[in-house]
């Protein structure tokens, strides 16, 4: 195991919440780690970009995750000229 900054028997008491997690909660989880990753790179473009409009930001945050491929067939966007 990687080392880690949490003492081992807290890392018992969370392991063993997500056990007793159903696939639901733990997919809720996920949801909720997902949006809050997006809220946080939305930021970093809006900071990055202050004078991007909505459209722009939106491309930018899915320059993150899509290739750019397929940022350019789908939307126009060529990540490597235009930037993420």
């Amino acid at each position: 195991m990687p080392p880690s900054d949490t003492h081992p028997d807290i890392e018992a008491v969370l392991v063993e919440g997500y056990r007793r997690m159903s696939v639901a909660e733990k997919m809720a989880r996920v949801r909720a780690l997902t949006l809050a990753v997006q809220e946080l790179a939305l930021v970093d473009v809006r900071r990055a970009h202050p004078d991007a409009d909505e459209r722009e930001q939106a491309l930018r945050l899915a320059s993150r995750w899509l290739d750019p491929e397929t940022m350019r067939r789908a939307f126009g966007w060529d990540p490597a000229t235009q930037g993420f």
